[in-house]
Parts: structure tokens; C-alpha cells; sequence
């Protein structure tokens, strides 16, 4: 199955894509559109759809998993968030893949272990489970790869087999981590 994950933002949506048999996951593509500084909401909106539009047709997914709206103290920003956030479900939707939505606490409790999780730890945690020699940046892309293997775990029921994983294996608290970022053996 490939699962194109979404992190919707109006500076910049991180989008990333996954390969997974339910048990290994793949890397396929992840990066994250900037929109110009100073252009205008419609500019914006219509910058990350054309990116999404063409970042979708390349990777040919079976779905898009897409993080909501979370709840913000200032409501103009979650309008604008919300306005981010419609434009790439529309680029899915004419992709003609299903949308699945998820909130961000239950990505961090899947991919991470903790719904609270923070940016460096969801990053880190993306880099060990996809294999990768590096943590993804930026954080938008990281945060779009965890959208994705969210949906990944909870199509196969992988959250809870990861209860029965080893337990420097089950979350970010338990992995041994270096300060370059590289998984130590246990």
C-alpha cells in the first residue's frame, strides 16, 4: 500500500509518501512546498495545490492521510490553516484517492508512543522506523512521513502489535538515541 501523508500549512505544507506491506515501510518521496514570502492568501493556497497536484501524481498513492485542524488561540490562523488544509484535500480528491483524517495527538501517540510528543522526537522517530541515515527536514516533511505511518499502523493494526514489539522498540521513550541522531543497539 502507498500512503501519501499531508501536513497542511499556508508558509509551507509538508507532504510525504510511504510504501508499506503492514510490517516494513519504504520511503518514497518527502519534501515540503514554500509558498513566497509576502504573496497574498489566494497565491498561497493556489501555490500548494499545484505542488500538492503534481507531488500526487507522481507518487500515484492508494490514499491520502491528512492531519485536522487543531485548536488555536488565534482564530485567524486556524481560518487561515483551514483554508491550507481544504486546498489539499481538493488536490486528493481530484487525485481521486480516499482522504483519511487524523488528529495530531493520535499521530504522535502512533508513531511516537506519546500524544504529546514533541517536533524532535516525532523527527528522530521517522528516521528509525523508515531506516533512513538522517532525520527528514524540514520538520513539515517529518510531520507529513508521521500523517502517513499513522495511517499505516491504524490500516494494520500495527498499534497494537507495537505493544508486543521488544521494548527499546515500542516508543521514543525507550530508544536509545545518539546525538547524531543514530539508533544505538540495545
Amino acid at each position: 500500500m502507498r500512503i501519501f501523508g499531508i501536513d497542511p500549512g499556508s508558509i509551507r505544507t509538508g507532504y510525504g509518501c510511504v510504501q508499506t506491506d503492514g510490517n516494513h515501510h519504504r520511503l518514497v518521496a518527502c519534501g515540503a512546498f514554500s509558498t513566497r514570502v509576502g504573496a497574498g492568501l489566494p497565491d498561497r493556497l493556489l501555490a500548494i495545490h499545484a505542488g500538492l497536484t503534481t507531488a500526487l501524481a507522481a507518487a500515484a498513492p492508494d490514499c491520502v492521510a491528512i492531519e485536522n485542524v487543531f485548536h488555536a488561540r488565534n482564530a485567524r490562523a486556524a481560518l487561515t490553516l483551514g483554508h491550507a488544509r481544504g486546498v489539499a484535500v481538493l488536490a486528493a480528491v481530484q487525485a481521486g484517492v480516499p482522504v483519511i483524517e487524523y488528529s495530531p495527538a493520535e499521530i504522535k501517540m502512533s508513531v511516537v508512543g506519546y500524544g504529546r510528543a514533541e517536533k524532535a522526537q516525532v523527527q528522530r522517530m521517522i528516521m528509525l522506523l523508515l531506516g533512513l541515515d538522517a532525520v527528514p527536514t524540514p520538520h513539515d516533511a517529518a510531520d507529513a512521513l508521521a500523517v502517513a505511518l499513522c495511517h499505516a499502523h491504524a490500516s494494520h493494526g500495527l498499534v497494537a502489535a507495537a505493544t508486543r514489539a521488544p521494548r527499546h522498540m515500542r516508543s521514543w521513550r525507550h530508544a536509545k538515541i545518539d546525538q547524531l541522531g543514530r539508533r544505538q543497539a540495545p
